[in-house]
Protein backbone atom coordinates (compact mmCIF):
# COMPACT_ATOMS: atom_id res chain seq x y z
CA UNK A 1 0.00 0.00 0.00
CA UNK A 2 1.28 3.44 -0.93
CA UNK A 3 1.57 5.99 1.85
CA UNK A 4 1.24 8.84 -0.69
CA UNK A 5 -1.62 9.48 -3.10
CA UNK A 6 -1.75 12.34 -5.60
CA UNK A 7 -5.00 14.26 -5.30
CA UNK A 8 -4.50 16.66 -8.20
CA UNK A 9 -1.98 18.19 -10.55
CA UNK A 10 -2.98 21.53 -12.02
CA UNK A 11 -1.01 23.12 -14.81
CA UNK A 12 -1.22 26.86 -14.29
CA UNK A 13 -0.22 27.98 -17.79
CA UNK A 14 -1.69 25.75 -20.44
CA UNK A 15 -1.54 26.18 -23.36
CA UNK A 16 1.62 28.26 -23.37
CA UNK A 17 4.50 29.21 -25.61
CA UNK A 18 7.20 26.56 -25.92
CA UNK A 19 9.65 28.99 -24.33
CA UNK A 20 7.46 29.66 -21.25
CA UNK A 21 8.11 28.08 -17.88
CA UNK A 22 6.05 25.05 -16.90
CA UNK A 23 4.05 25.71 -13.74
CA UNK A 24 2.39 22.94 -11.73
CA UNK A 25 0.42 22.88 -8.51
CA UNK A 26 0.58 19.43 -6.92
CA UNK A 27 -1.70 18.29 -4.10
CA UNK A 28 -1.14 14.94 -2.41
CA UNK A 29 -2.38 13.03 0.61
CA UNK A 30 -0.03 11.27 3.04
CA UNK A 31 -1.30 8.44 5.27
CA UNK A 32 1.39 8.81 7.96
CA UNK A 33 4.39 11.04 8.69
CA UNK A 34 7.39 10.20 6.49
CA UNK A 35 10.95 9.95 7.82
CA UNK A 36 12.53 11.41 4.69
CA UNK A 37 11.67 13.91 1.96
CA UNK A 38 9.81 13.07 -1.22
CA UNK A 39 11.74 13.77 -4.42
CA UNK A 40 9.59 15.07 -7.26
CA UNK A 41 10.94 15.31 -10.83
CA UNK A 42 9.56 16.73 -14.03
CA UNK A 43 10.92 14.93 -17.10
CA UNK A 44 10.43 15.93 -20.73
CA UNK A 45 10.68 13.19 -23.35
CA UNK A 46 12.87 14.68 -26.07
CA UNK A 47 12.46 11.88 -28.57
CA UNK A 48 10.25 8.81 -28.61
CA UNK A 49 13.07 6.81 -30.22
CA UNK A 50 15.94 7.72 -27.87
CA UNK A 51 15.59 7.67 -24.08
CA UNK A 52 18.98 9.40 -23.74
CA UNK A 53 17.33 12.60 -25.02
CA UNK A 54 14.93 12.77 -22.05
CA UNK A 55 15.51 15.91 -19.97
CA UNK A 56 14.96 16.26 -16.25
CA UNK A 57 13.62 19.81 -16.22
CA UNK A 58 13.84 20.12 -12.46
CA UNK A 59 13.75 18.13 -9.24
CA UNK A 60 12.53 19.28 -5.87
CA UNK A 61 12.61 17.70 -2.43
CA UNK A 62 9.47 18.18 -0.35
CA UNK A 63 9.64 17.59 3.37
CA UNK A 64 9.34 17.01 6.15
CA UNK A 65 6.08 15.42 5.06
CA UNK A 66 3.37 15.13 7.67
CA UNK A 67 0.22 13.02 7.48
CA UNK A 68 -2.66 14.79 5.75
CA UNK A 69 -3.09 16.86 2.65
CA UNK A 70 0.08 18.54 1.36
CA UNK A 71 0.68 20.74 -1.65
CA UNK A 72 3.44 22.63 -3.41
CA UNK A 73 4.09 24.70 -6.52
CA UNK A 74 6.56 23.36 -9.06
CA UNK A 75 7.91 25.83 -11.61
CA UNK A 76 10.69 25.09 -14.06
CA UNK A 77 12.04 26.26 -17.36
CA UNK A 78 11.11 24.73 -20.70
CA UNK A 79 13.06 21.89 -22.28
CA UNK A 80 16.33 22.77 -23.98
CA UNK A 81 15.45 22.52 -27.67
CA UNK A 82 19.13 22.29 -28.61
CA UNK A 83 19.18 18.82 -27.03
CA UNK A 84 16.19 17.64 -29.10
CA UNK A 85 16.38 16.64 -32.78
CA UNK A 86 14.83 19.45 -34.86
CA UNK A 87 12.17 17.11 -36.24
CA UNK A 88 11.05 16.20 -32.70
CA UNK A 89 10.65 19.76 -31.35
CA UNK A 90 7.16 19.96 -32.85
CA UNK A 91 4.56 17.24 -32.72
CA UNK A 92 3.55 14.91 -29.89
CA UNK A 93 5.69 14.05 -26.89
CA UNK A 94 5.31 13.27 -23.18
CA UNK A 95 5.82 15.10 -19.89
CA UNK A 96 6.40 12.92 -16.80
CA UNK A 97 5.91 13.90 -13.18
CA UNK A 98 7.56 11.33 -10.91
CA UNK A 99 7.92 10.98 -7.18
CA UNK A 100 10.41 8.87 -5.22
CA UNK A 101 10.88 8.04 -1.56
CA UNK A 102 14.30 6.91 -0.35
CA UNK A 103 15.46 6.86 -4.02
CA UNK A 104 12.62 4.51 -5.03
CA UNK A 105 10.15 5.80 -7.60
CA UNK A 106 6.62 4.92 -6.53
CA UNK A 107 4.46 7.01 -8.84
CA UNK A 108 4.59 8.48 -12.31
CA UNK A 109 2.02 10.70 -13.99
CA UNK A 110 2.39 11.04 -17.74
CA UNK A 111 0.84 13.73 -19.89
CA UNK A 112 0.70 13.86 -23.66
CA UNK A 113 2.06 17.13 -25.00
CA UNK A 114 1.57 18.59 -28.45
CA UNK A 115 3.92 21.29 -29.70
CA UNK A 116 2.86 23.03 -32.87
CA UNK A 117 3.26 26.29 -34.69
CA UNK A 118 0.50 28.80 -34.09
CA UNK A 119 0.69 30.11 -37.64
CA UNK A 120 -0.83 27.86 -40.30
CA UNK A 121 1.92 28.70 -42.81
CA UNK A 122 4.59 27.40 -40.42
CA UNK A 123 2.51 24.29 -39.60
CA UNK A 124 2.20 23.48 -43.30
CA UNK A 125 5.84 24.22 -44.07
CA UNK A 126 7.95 24.03 -40.91
CA UNK A 127 11.41 25.58 -41.06
CA UNK A 128 14.49 23.34 -40.81
CA UNK A 129 15.50 25.17 -37.63
CA UNK A 130 12.53 25.48 -35.26
CA UNK A 131 11.37 28.99 -34.34
CA UNK A 132 10.67 28.34 -30.67
CA UNK A 133 8.89 31.64 -30.00
CA UNK A 134 6.20 30.66 -32.52
CA UNK A 135 5.55 27.18 -31.11
CA UNK A 136 2.70 26.57 -28.69
CA UNK A 137 2.87 23.83 -26.05
CA UNK A 138 -0.44 22.18 -25.17
CA UNK A 139 -0.47 19.60 -22.36
CA UNK A 140 -3.42 17.17 -22.38
CA UNK A 141 -4.21 17.72 -18.70
CA UNK A 142 -7.50 15.84 -18.91
CA UNK A 143 -5.81 12.60 -20.00
CA UNK A 144 -3.11 11.77 -17.42
CA UNK A 145 -1.57 8.30 -17.39
CA UNK A 146 -0.89 7.13 -13.84
CA UNK A 147 1.60 4.36 -13.10
CA UNK A 148 2.34 3.17 -9.58
CA UNK A 149 5.22 1.05 -8.29
CA UNK A 150 5.35 -0.96 -5.08
CA UNK A 151 8.20 0.10 -2.77
CA UNK A 152 9.30 -0.49 0.81
CA UNK A 153 8.20 2.53 2.82
CA UNK A 154 9.95 1.66 6.09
Amino acid sequence: MSLVKINSVKIANNPAKYTDDIELEVSFDVVEDLEEDLEWKLIYVGSGSNKDLDQTLDAVSVGPVKAGINQFAFKCGPPNAEKIPAEDVTGPTVLLLTCAYKDNKFIQVGYYVNNEYVEEELRNSPPATPILEKIERNIAVDQPRLTTYAIEWK
